[in-house]
Parts: C-alpha cells; sequence; structure tokens
C-alpha cells in the first residue's frame, strides 16, 4: 500500500513535545516516542517540531540512518512533491557563514547565496603545513576549533611536532637505491605505506561525505582506515562506500574499529559484534582519555546541537563550561575501564586483534604485552587529552631504552606531530611498524578524497626520498642506528632514574 500524502499544514500541526513529527527527506516520522530517549536531549529535535528537519538532519547523518533507527511504524507518509514547510532556525555560525551582516536587505532583494573562504588550488599544495594554512582559512570555526584544538596550553601537541626535529638522520651514501619500496604490513594486512587513517571524529564538520570519502581514499591511497565509534556516519555506510569505490589502482586494505568504552557495557557488545560481523580487522581500544581533556578553543564556540554520531549515539548540547564538541559528546565514555576488561573484550569479540590506543608510558606497554594484545599505539590524542603528556617520539625512546623486548611480542604504532615523511623515518627507525596521521588527514579531507590521497601521496613520497638519501631500500632495513637521539637522550627516563616512582619506595624504606 502506497504510504500517506501529508499536508505541510497537517505535518505542522505536531509540534510538541507529546506530539511531535517532522520530515525528513520528504518522509515524514514520529518521534514522540523517540525524543525522550534522544541521547542528545530533546531540545534538537524539538526545535524541528513540525518542520522540516532535512537540512539539521543531513549536515551530519547519511539518508539511511533515520530508516534504520525509527520503526517502520512511526513513518506516517509522505509529502507531496514540491512541498514548501518551514525550516528550524540556523545555528548562529552557519547563519555567520551565509550572510555578510555588512550587506542590508530589504524585501525586495534576494537573499545573498552563502558564501565560503576562499581556499587554495589543490594542486598548489605541496606539503602538510600547506594543507593545515588551507584549513584554518576555509573549515567552519567550529570545525577548525574542533579538528585544530588540543588540551589547556598546548605544550603537548607542539612538543610532538617539535621533538622530531631533535633527533637527526645519519645517512648512509654509496648505496644502490634505483629501486625503493615503502610498503609494509599492519596485523599481517598489506599496506603501500607505513601511514593509517586513525580514528576521527565527527569528520562530516569537514566534509559532507565525511568518514566515507576518508574511506575511499584509503582504498585509492593504500592505507588502512580506523572508523571511530564518534563517526558521521554508520559504520556499514563506511564500509559500503569503501567496497563500491573504484580506483584506477584499488588496494585491498583493512579497516579497523576504535571504541570508547559506553558505560552502559550493553551498548558497547552490541557494537563490537555488529563491527566484527561486518568485517572489521581489528579492535582499536581508546584508553588514554578515561574523559574528555579540556580544548579551550572548542569550548569557545558554541556547538549547533543538531551534530551527533549516529555510531555512539552522542549529541552535542552547550552547557555552563561551554561547547567543546570532544568534551560534551564524550560524556557517555566509561571511566572505570582498566586491565581487567581486556577479558570482557576478548569474550565479546573472539578471535578479533585488540590494539590499545594511548599508551604513553614504557611500564604500560608491558603491562599491554602481558595483557597479550595484538598492538598498541603510542599516542596522547594529539595532546587533545592531558596538556603536559610525554611527546609520542619520547615514548619511542623510553621504549628502547627499557623494554626494548616489548617490539618484538607486540606490533608498536605511533601518532602525533607527524607532518614530513622524515617524522616517519624517523618513527620507524625507533620501533614503530606505521604511524598514525590524524588531524593532517581531516585537513586533506577539505578537498575530498582527492585531497585526502595528495595528502598521503606527499607524505609517502617525502619517505621515499628520505630512504633513498640513508641509503634505504626496504623498511625492514631501518633502525636506531640511522639517527643521532643525543639531543634528547637524556630526558628519557630508566627503570630506576626517579626515587620518588612507587616501584622505587621499597628499596628506599630499606636505605
Amino acid at each position: 500500500m502506497p504510504p500517506l500524502t501529508l499536508t505541510p499544514t497537517e505535518v505542522s500541526k505536531h509540534d510538541r513535545l507529546d506530539d511531535l513529527w517532522l520530515a525528513i527527506d520528504g518522509a515524514v516520522y514520529d518521534l514522540t516516542d523517540f525524543v525522550r530517549e534522544h541521547p542528545g536531549g530533546i531540545a534538537v529535535i524539538l526545535k524541528c517540531a513540525g518542520k522540516d528537519a532535512t537540512g539539521v538532519y543531513s549536515e551530519v547523518h547519511g539518508p539511511n540512518l533515520v530508516k534504520s533507527t525509527i520503526p517502520s511504524s512511526h513513518h506516517k507518509g509522505v509529502l507531496p512533491p514540491g512541498a514548501i514547510m518551514a525550516k528550524p532556525q540556523p545555528h548562529k555560525w552557519s547563519q555567520q557563514q551565509q550572510q555578510d551582516p555588512s550587506q542590508k536587505q530589504d524585501s525586495q532583494t534576494p537573499p545573498t547565496p552563502p558564501t565560503m573562504p576562499s581556499k587554495p588550488p589543490l594542486t598548489t599544495l605541496i606539503s602538510a603545513h600547506d594543507f593545515e594554512s588551507a584549513a584554518s582559512t576555509s573549515f567552519s570555526p567550529k570545525a577548525w576549533a574542533f579538528v585544530s584544538s588540543a588540551a589547556t596550553d598546548l605544550f603537548t601537541k607542539t612538543r610532538n611536532a617539535a621533538l622530531y626535529s631533535q633527533i637527526t638522520l645519519r645517512p648512509r651514501v654509496l648505496v644502490d637505491v634505483a629501486a625503493v619500496s615503502t610498503a609494509t604490513t599492519m596485523l599481517s594486512h598489506p599496506m603501500r605505506a607505513p601511514i593509517f587513517c586513525p580514528p576521527t571524529a565527527m569528520a562530516r564538520l569537514v566534509h559532507p561525505e565525511g568518514e566515507k570519502e576518508l574511506g575511499r581514499a584509503c582504498k585509492s591511497a593504500g592505507v588502512p582506515q580506523c572508523v571511530s565509534v564518534s563517526a558521521s556516519f554508520p559504520l556499514e555506510d563506511i564500509l559500503a562506500a569503501q567496497r563500491e569505490h573504484e580506483p584506477a589502482t584499488p588496494y585491498d586494505v583493512p579497516v579497523f574499529f576504535q571504541l570508547y568504552v559506553d558505560k552502559n557495557r550493553a551498548n558497547s557488545e552490541r557494537l563490537l559484534r555488529s563491527a566484527q560481523a561486518q568485517g572489521v580487522k581489528a579492535l582499536f581500544l581508546t584508553i588514554d582519555a578515561p574523559i574528555p581533556g579540556k580544548r579551550e578553543a572548542d569550548e569557545r564556540v558554541a556547538s549547533d546541537e543538531s551534530l551527533g554520531s549516529p555510531i555512539s549515539g552522542a549529541r552535542a548540547v552547550n552547557d555552563a563550561k561551554g561547547g567543546a564538541l570532544g568534551r560534551i559528546m564524550g560524556s557517555y565514555i566509561d571511566a572505570s575501564v582498566n586491565w581487567s576488561d581486556i577479558a570482557w573484550l576478548r569474550r565479546t569479540v573472539p578471535g578479533l586483534p585488540i590494539v590499545l590506543k594511548g599508551v604513553q608510558t614504557w611500564m604500560d606497554a608491558e603491562r599491554a604485552v602481558e595483557a597479550g594484545v595484538e598492538a598498541i599505539v603510542l599516542s596522547n590524542h594529539g595532546g587533545r587529552s592531558l596538556d603536559t603528556s610525554p611527546a609520542t617520539i619520547m615514548v619511542l625512546l623510553e621504549l628502547q631504552k627499557n623494554c626494548p623486548h616489548v617490539f618484538d611480542r607486540v606490533e608498536v604504532y605511533v601518532d602525533g606531530g607527524i607532518s614530513r615523511g622524515t617524522d616517519i623515518f624517523k618513527a620507524l627507525c625507533l620501533g614503530a611498524k606505521a604511524v598514525g596521521v590524524g588531524r593532517g588527514l581531516l585537513y586533506g579531507l577539505n578537498y575530498g578524497a582527492e585531497g585526502v590521497e595528495r595528502y598521503i601521496e606527499i607524505l609517502r613520497d617525502e619517505l621515499e626520498t628520505t630512504m633513498k638519501m640513508c641509503g634505504v631500500t626496504n623498511l625492514n632495513q631501518v633502525h636506531p642506528g640511522f639517527l643521532n637521539t643525543l639531543a634528547v637522550d637524556h630526558l628519557i627516563p630508566g627503570r630506576h632514574d626517579n626515587p620518588n616512582t612507587p616501584w622505587r619506595r621499597d628499596l628506599h624504606s630499606k636505605l
């Protein structure tokens, strides 16, 4: 039976909390029963009550989400073709983008079309820094604050990048480097370069296709993608986009899934089992953010309450502290997660490799080996969680100094501050198997999949150049001897360097 055709006037009558209809893409839904269960609260749906919510919905969601989430019994009908309905008030920063306040308009003047700051042509960008510069002038205020921000005074974010320059290279010469390969593997999956796309939340802030576009780019570039639990699209849509993408030279790259454990463990179990059934190749458990960090640039820009994740169900709302997307949308995270939960994850997704993302000391690296995980990511969340936590390249050095056996037991990845091929080479020499580049790929996403591919290719080309200059033809040849770390070695703590650490108290009590 064809769906009932409803007039805009009929839909507009249902604009109350206890009788709430709205339209999305011409379909009318009754959300009366759903609105009170909405993870982000009532406000975002209530402001769309009796109106056309397509614009608000489409900013962050794919077209299939509402169809798969709302029961068919709550699908009330459709609008007639060409129907015009009232729309909710645009968000403040959206209005600022759309109209120049210096331009006055009267009722006889058609509205000024939206204008976005211009950005340089993609072909003119030749370094990672060029992409960041372009993003700084063309992202929306909220997108720039969310992507670029870091915790409090930004010391860790700054040191993540700066300390790579303190480690210098020791090139070997008169080596035949006519043929060089940047290929490697990640959890036994081949990849064209030792680069992966780490979990990045809410990519639709940057591009309408968000994580789907990232997936297409990763397939073209031959690098893995790790999908965030806070992604803008359902996992199935992201996987489908990558499967359906047919680049000239396709690569069979894996897709991983990242998890913040939900306070309601049943929600996490459901997500994990679904992800495993859909074919993800590993679980990345984020462990460096039991609570969201304080990102002041993000707090200062008020959130649009329409923003949210269809995977975690989290929603952005403003509160007394500000409007930080990362903090507000991370309110569901379970701060009680501990080492014993590794066994729970094993039971939930048996056979799926587990990667701990957020290791920051040699002690926890050893603990991860003891827990039996397959890999670890040395990460401080890009400096977004705890300011003055150690730069990740320093953690690599700490592992080399105190527990080099870890590199033989688990794969070690690193992220944070990587913007040059020389940075990648240095990380690999110190034992990293691959590097994650999060912010950078979001800056590339400013230009769609083509921009992400170009960003990856720039880094891969710089890495290849570095390998040739250092006399390396294959990544299995790299080792710490290619580096001079004397400028920072004195900053690396040893096993017994600090008399105030708990594991030394028993020794000092006997003195």
